[in-house]
């Protein structure tokens, strides 16, 4: 078991890194509708470049040991729209009014609500992303350290920007710090659950196409959830441009992270 705790450390250093992004959003003032739209566009442009360019092109490969190469890419496919529905499924049932004051029906108190469904939202998917990032990360590391070292620290840089997914629009509709904060580590704790996942496979005998099944799932959520809930939100809170920019400059430093770490 002793071999084992330097990948869960590493597992856990790489997911609390999106306290990071919660951090950052502190910064920016809260009634700055400007960067809250420009916020939200980069958030989605985060997620769904990490899911098209990174979770959809590692799924078929985790699965082409176990399948060809044409069952492993309609497995990916039927596992990336499993996500979609599953992200439906979640969009039904948690309640559009997240705050307990359900009496107040003013644009701004509904306005608000809507911002942290949106930053509640998104911490459920970022947290399902997280889990098979840990798994990967403490799979890694327990084969090889020197390997697994540079792997956790990319994932540590682009938990940053999934961290200010999460805390800019809760901490924008709340106020409150430790909220945002809150948010933010319960979706980083994820990365180290993980890596607990990955001890127990290494112990078992789970199928390994599961993973690359349910990569392909957490694609899925994460591009549903950038179209129906943060670029909707984006546009309304700001103009198209301010958007567009967010969307490119989240897709431009994630594309950066993952081509040089």
């Amino acid at each position: 078991m002793n071999s084992y705790v330097l990948p869960l450390v590493l597992t856990l250093l790489a997911g609390m890194s999106t306290l990071i992004g919660g951090f950052v959003t502190f910064f920016i003032k809260r009634n700055n509708l400007r960067a809250l739209s420009v916020g939200l566009g980069f958030s989605a442009g985060v997620m769904i470049y990490v899911s098209l360019s990174e979770l959809m092109d590692e799924a078929p490969k985790m699965l082409c040991s176990y399948y060809n190469e044409i069952s492993s890419q309609a497995l990916a496919f039927g596992g990336f729209f499993l996500g979609i529905v599953i992200a439906i499924a979640i969009d039904c049932f948690v309640p559009d009014h997240i705050e307990s004051n359900f009496l107040d029906r003013s644009a701004k108190v509904q306005q608000r609500k809507k911002i942290q469904r949106a930053g509640f939202i998104t911490a459920i998917a970022v947290s399902l992303h997280n889990l098979p990032e840990g798994i990967t990360t403490f799979l890694v590391s327990s084969q090889d350290i020197m390997l697994g070292i540079p792997v956790a620290i990319a994932i540590a840089i682009h938990n940053i920007p999934e961290g200010i997914a999460i805390a800019l629009p809760v901490f924008h509709a709340t106020g409150k710090k430790r909220l945002a904060i809150l948010y933010t580590f319960l979706s980083g704790i994820s990365e180290p659950v993980g890596g607990l996942i990955g001890v127990i496979l290494l112990k078992t005998i789970m199928p390994a196409q599961c993973i690359g099944i349910m990569t392909a799932a957490v694609a899925g959520i994460m591009v549903y959830i950038s179209f129906d809930t943060l670029l909707p939100l984006a546009r309304e809170y700001g103009e198209n441009h301010h958007v567009i920019i967010g969307i490119m400059s989240g897709m431009l430093i994630m594309g950066f992270g993952l081509i040089f770490l």
